[in-house]
């Protein structure tokens, strides 16, 4: 398996046989060494279970995860467990948040028997004032046995009663679940289209698992609900952890990082915040394309909409986008992480006897090489994420192409769709790191 030049990990993500000339090849390969292995991870833990983070970050940026161990290791990285705490506070913890997913999953399941149902649907269910949508193809969906017995008896009932209560919806009056019933068919339209190169998304009971995580999310987020691109960042945690209920807390650590760019009024969205951040860095490291751009009509950097909104997934294979995101995410690593995350709950016991090091001094060796670098700067503004200078980082590399190829704005896009499958992630995070340094020795001086 250990091979000096590598082995190419795409066979821990099967691509569908008729997909294979269509997706890029992976570049990412399990290297002895360099990879963190299980063995390396193991090793990795006290007795009682305290992790020696500092270690494991610098192994993750060398070389990435073994895919065998991705799922634990992300944990760790998205702050889902602090590293001082015991293999049993963790079990603990994880039992706890099991119990709350399924309660969380069973509200749902009361408010729509479709919830954990094994199925999924992707057409409306209900209108803007709480009317049920008696549709032949919404009552398949809700019920595939009844649905067209329950679609014929409609055609005699004007008022719409029948007597298979779980097949049909009943008039809603609650503003928060019309909202979250109007999403559920956004949520399904977008779950089939995830992945779907990927034969582990063959399988419905897989479909079904993300848009049940989805779902829920959505329920309980009731600031952002759900948002299209959510499923591309959702859909790694199901394939990488079993457990249904661990993989909703490993998105929902994600999107705790990500969220504030899917929060939307009815004048902006969120990631306008981060294209801002994008086009100030631009202006300080290459004031050329920055001023090129302005003059195409780009200044307001769209175009790199969907690079932030869904980290890459597009720019990269999908082994590669993993291996991206947990160098990305080793290079941010902040202990702290799962204190703040878990002091903002608003459900305390949930911190309780967790291992939370609230109050501790932070050491620099449990940082990311990223966050060690943000630790040098003293300010109240919270550090910028590497994303942003990722971005920033294709941007520079394209910088000569832009300057003499692109006349307009759709040769921008041209050009950087261009990267498809062309990007080597770990340059990639080196060219983020390069840019950072830069741009705040530049931004010092300014």
């Amino acid at each position: 398996m250990w091979g000096s030049s590598g082995t190419p990990a795409d066979s821990f993500y099967e691509v569908r046989p008729e997909c294979s000339t269509d997706v890029p090849k992976s570049r990412f390969k399990i290297k002895a060494g360099k990879t963190l292995s299980s063995r390396k991870w193991q090793a990795a833990f006290s007795p009682e279970g305290y992790l020696d983070i500092g270690k494991t970050l610098s192994r993750i940026h060398r070389g990435g995860i073994h895919p065998s161990i991705r799922g634990e290791v992300w944990e760790f990285l998205l702050g889902c467990y602090h590293p001082n705490s015991t293999f049993e506070e963790r079990e603990q913890l994880r039992q706890r948040r099991r119990i709350d997913y399924a309660r969380w999953k069973e509200d749902c399941r009361q408010m729509f028997p479709v919830v954990g149902s094994g199925r999924f649907i992707t057409a409306p269910v209900i209108t803007d004032d709480g009317q049920p949508i008696q549709d032949p193809i919404v009552l398949m969906q809700i019920n595939p046995d009844k649905g067209q017995a329950l679609s014929s008896q409609e055609n005699g009932k004007a008022n719409g009663n029948t007597t298979n209560r779980a097949s049909a919806l009943e008039p809603v009056k609650d503003k928060k679940i019309i909202q979250w019933l109007r999403t559920l068919h956004q949520i399904g339209l977008d779950v089939i289209r995830t992945d779907r190169t990927l034969v582990f998304f063959e399988k419905q009971e897989n479909l079904s698992k993300l848009w049940d995580i989805l779902a829920v999310y959505a329920w309980i987020d009731t600031d952002v609900g759900y948002c299209q691109g959510m499923s591309d960042l959702c859909s790694p945690m199901i394939i990488l952890l079993d457990d249904e209920a661990d993989a909703f807390w490993c998105f929902e650590r994600l999107m705790r990082r990500l969220r504030g760019n899917f929060r939307c009024t009815d004048n902006s969205v969120g990631v306008e915040a981060q294209l801002s951040n994008l086009a100030e860095i631009t202006q300080v490291i290459d004031p050329k394309l920055h001023q090129h751009l302005e003059t195409l009509g780009g200044g307001d950097y769209l175009f790199a909409f969907r690079m932030l909104m869904v980290l890459f997934r597009r720019e990269f294979s999908f082994c590669d986008s993993l291996y991206l995101w947990e160098m990305m995410w080793a290079l941010e690593y902040d202990p702290d992480l799962y204190s703040v995350y878990e002091d903002s709950d608003t459900d305390n016991e949930r911190a309780e006897g967790s291992g939370s090091s609230k109050g501790k001094a932070k050491s620099k060796r449990h940082c990311g090489k990223y966050e060690r670098e943000n630790m040098k700067v003293k300010g109240s503004e919270a550090p910028l994420p590497i994303s942003v200078f990722l971005v920033a980082s294709v941007l520079k590399d394209r910088s000569s192409k832009l300057l003499t190829e692109a006349r307009g704005l759709d040769d921008v896009v041209k050009i950087l769709n261009d990267i498809t499958g062309n990007l080597d992630a770990k340059k990639a995070c080196s060219g983020a790191m390069k840019l950072h340094k830069k741009y705040l020795r530049k931004a010092k001086k300014t």
